[in-house]
């Protein structure tokens, strides 16, 4: 989950924490590998493995690098938290720039791998989403127990990252918020499924 952290208590969070679950201030962050589904109906299993992976591996180093736990792995896309269990003032800072990581990375792999898939594979890249605040991280579940963060924090980056572009992040407004300068420009509503409200993005 993180090299960083220690396995043993992640493992064992309700004995740590003495909850078997905690409400936490973290940032949210889903990244997905877009235009995977449609390539699983024309590559060889070999060309999918090694796109998957290079996926996994750059966001894995990103997230590490800047003490973001990475809390799944979904398919073609990851989760991850930042500000937990490692403490972090400024974890939507660091949230934005291992998602930038993540996309420069990437980037750097992008001819290599379009050789691998073919060249009229364009649209392979990964959409971002992040957000801050409140969110409640512990065990879920009795006999099958899952250890993540649950609530409308981790929704509204879901669908953030959803409504990203490929080689986009978005960002909420809270992030922005907490980022600075790091995020400029101007936002535009996003109607988000499961949101009855717009919700403001801002190019990360």
């Amino acid at each position: 989950m993180n090299p960083n952290t220690c396995t043993i208590c992640e493992m064992a969070f309700s004995q740590v924490m003495k909850a078997r679950s905690v409400t936490i201030e973290a940032t949210v962050m889903f990244a997905d590998l877009r235009g995977y589904t449609a390539l699983t109906q024309s590559l060889e299993p070999a060309a999918l493995t090694a796109l998957l992976d290079a996926f996994y591996d750059d966001c894995a180093a990103a997230i590490w690098r800047y003490d973001g736990l990475l809390n799944k792995t979904i398919g073609d896309a990851v989760f991850a938290i930042f500000n937990f269990p490692v403490r972090q003032t400024d974890h939507a800072v660091q949230a934005l720039l291992a998602a930038r990581d993540i996309q420069e990375r990437f980037a750097r792999r992008r001819d290599e791998l379009l050789r691998l898939i073919g060249s009229g594979a364009l649209e392979v890249g990964i959409g971002i989403g992040i957000d801050s605040g409140e969110t409640n991280f512990g065990e879920f579940g009795q006999t099958h127990r899952d250890l993540t963060a649950v609530g409308t924090v981790v929704n509204r980056a879901a669908r953030a990252q959803a409504a990203a572009r490929s080689g986009e992040i978005l960002v909420t407004s809270a992030v922005r918020d907490r980022a600075g300068d790091l995020v400029a420009g101007e936002g535009a509503e996003h109607k988000l499924k499961g949101f009855q409200q717009p919700v403001m993005l801002f190019a990360g």
